[in-house]
């Protein structure tokens, strides 16, 4: 069942594989905010940034089932990861900002992009080309 349509089993999978990048991302993330000194901000930038390609990588493969060209899907999975990681940055910043625990900001944000990512990647980077 490749392509783009949208099914439970779609979702079970992506939590699964979002779950590792996630659990990826925050490792980076707290590594670099807590053991290097960086600004949270920009240490969760970074782990979001490197977690995406182990993101693309196992979602083409077991969420999606993507027989699509990587020359297409991985240009489309950049934008969406790109979106994906300004909303993260924004939504951790300005809590940051408004004076919200950085942990707390960052459930937050991931939620939102959990989101984002699962609909776009979905309907537009995975989508099956057939019959289009």
């Amino acid at each position: 069942m490749a392509g783009g349509h949208i099914s439970l089993r779609k979702l079970a999978v992506f939590l699964l594989v979002g779950g590792g990048a996630t659990a990826l991302h925050y490792l980076i993330a707290a590594l670099l905010w807590r053991g290097v000194g960086l600004a949270p901000a920009l240490a969760s930038g970074i782990g979001f940034g490197l977690s995406a390609l182990f993101n693309y990588a196992a979602n083409a493969r077991y969420t999606f089932n993507s027989t699509g060209a990587h020359a297409e899907s991985l240009p489309r999975f950049a934008v969406v990861a790109g979106i994906g990681l300004a909303l993260n940055s924004a939504v951790i910043w300005g809590l940051t900002a408004l004076g919200w625990h950085a942990v707390v900001a960052q459930l937050l944000a991931t939620v939102i992009v959990l989101a984002w990512n699962f609909i776009l990647n979905a309907a537009w980077t995975f989508r099956s080309r057939k019959g289009n």
